[in-house]
């Protein structure tokens, strides 16, 4: 279930705040937070001396009943050294205090500022801070008869009148980036068996309309007639058929649009260049380029930011029968390209073959595409990093600096033009492997390039941190959200 918590701002200082629990950071080095201190008798510089407060980065100490709050508990949690706080730290810090008090329910939950650190005004260290206590109210388990995680019934910011800045701003962008998250989240970790191209497509339009963003949907028969020819191919397996949304959202009318292209393969089982099990087990997550669109197109339109989006969800199941694209295969695409298919597990790189040559038509002044592309990405950056792959360095750098001021990490890759070489076909314009082991995260990307035509676009290749494998102190196991705070930074930045 996606949570309805209400984020507000309550007009009161951190030790006059009613809640069940109060989350305060404290800086590593530095003496406890003066107002708590002083409310608690001194409580928390004692706990410093004595070496059970630290600050150290994540580190969590709860206290019960503390004397002098009106908090019932309050949850200390470490940010580590002032000098080095990023975006990504207080996010890591909040979601680490939330999974730590969200086991048992919740009335009310809040949060105190943390303060400036690393650059970052006090407005945007509480804006990372909240939205990465957000993200710790919900966990992987949507189906268990006992829930396991407890969203708040409601999550407040205190704030003073003299907190230095406006807060609605804040609180706003904290409430649209909590909820673009939580769709993600919400459609990574649905079962396939409920989450397919048609009922993905109906999640999509519902949100979207919710927020105002105009949603279309073209169905099998409209594929075939827009000519998607690679999209059709890859869905021809399975019972379920494919799905094309397009979201426009119009935030700057007569002014320029960014593009945003996600791959939405709602199961992968590889097709007839079959998985083995233990590789197909989390192919439910094979969607979350498309899950990571929806979610920031819809937090961009809940903030009414002044710019034009276009959404593009490419969604299909990829299944083997006797109706599946086989090897040897050459498909025909929307451009009129054809693409010799080697391996039906390279299927992403089919679907949004069409997806952004669709989306290069309605001339963008630039675009970005999301998707879990490769394991060969894992391979080279880890599965904590997105591989940024362009064909406008000036754009991609764009892109790559949006990621860094959402606290999101990615890296580029080359896409020199010696690695088009590798993807030449015998028999059709290309093929859809690269034909080795090497350079396979370039190799599919080069593929995509060959449909953006003379659009500025980055490719951003979210295999690894799109779904964490197990749990860490600020992170849950399954679909993790990624990208969607990128999304709206771009969305913030606009296009030019």
């Amino acid at each position: 279930m996606i949570p309805t918590t209400p984020i507000e701002r309550v007009p009161a200082t951190p030790t006059g705040v009613v809640a069940d629990w109060l989350v305060a950071g404290v800086w590593e080095g530095e003496k406890p937070p003066t107002d708590l201190d002083a409310a608690t008798g001194s409580l928390l510089s004692w706990l410093t001396t004595a070496g059970d407060l630290t600050g150290k980065p994540l580190e969590l100490v709860p206290l019960l009943k503390p004397a002098g709050l009106t908090a019932q508990r309050l949850m200390l949690v470490g940010l580590g050294k002032r000098a080095d706080a990023t975006r990504l730290r207080f996010h890591e810090a909040g979601a680490a205090a939330a999974r730590a008090i969200t086991g048992k329910p919740v009335a009310t939950l809040a949060a105190a500022a943390p303060g400036h650190g690393g650059g970052l005004s006090d407005a945007d260290a509480l804006h990372a801070f909240a939205v990465g206590i957000t993200q710790g109210f919900v966990g992987p388990g949507l189906r268990k008869a006992t829930p396991t995680r407890h969203a708040p019934n409601h999550f407040v910011l205190a704030l003073p009148a003299d907190c230095g800045f406006n807060p609605t701003p804040v609180v706003a962008r904290v409430a649209a980036e909590a909820r673009g998250l939580w769709l993600a989240r919400e459609l990574v970790n649905s079962p396939p068996s409920e989450l397919f191209p048609e009922s993905f497509a109906a999640v999509a339009a519902e949100h979207a309309t919710a927020v105002g963003v105009e949603a279309e949907i073209w169905d099998e028969s409209r594929l075939e007639a827009e000519r998607m020819g690679a999209l059709l191919a890859v869905a021809r397996g399975s019972d379920k058929p494919p799905r094309l949304v397009i979201l426009r959202y119009a935030g700057n009318p007569g002014g320029p649009t960014l593009a945003l292209v996600g791959k939405g393969v709602t199961f992968d089982s590889g097709g007839l260049s079959l998985k083995a099990t233990d590789q197909m087990v989390d192919m439910k997550c094979d969607m979350a380029g498309a899950a990571a669109v929806v979610g920031g197109v819809c937090a961009a339109a809940e903030l009414k930011l002044p710019v034009n989006l276009l959404g593009v969800l490419a969604l299909v199941e990829n299944m083997p029968s006797g109706k599946a694209m086989k090897l040897g295969d050459v498909l025909t695409t929307r451009l009129g390209k054809t693409i010799e298919v080697l391996n039906t597990d390279a299927e992403g790189r089919l679907i949004l073959a069409d997806a952004l040559a669709f989306a290069a038509e309605q001339k963008p002044a630039a675009m970005v595409d999301f998707a879990t592309l490769t394991g060969a990405c894992m391979i080279a950056l880890g599965p904590h990093v997105s591989g940024l792959m362009t064909n406008n360095d000036p754009w991609g750098d764009r892109v790559l600096a949006a990621a860094g001021r959402a606290g999101e990490r990615a890296w580029k890759l080359p896409m020199d033009a010696h690695y088009d070489d590798m993807i030449r076909s015998k028999v059709a314009d290309m093929r859809n492997t690269g034909g080795s082991r090497y350079g396979g995260a370039i190799t599919a990307a080069k593929l995509l390039q060959q449909f953006v035509g003379d659009v500025p676009w980055a490719h951003l290749d979210i295999a690894g941190p799109a779904w964490s494998e197990g749990e860490s102190a600020a992170a849950d196991a399954g679909g993790t959200g990624c990208m969607v705070r990128t999304i709206v930074e771009l969305a913030r930045g606009g296009v030019s």
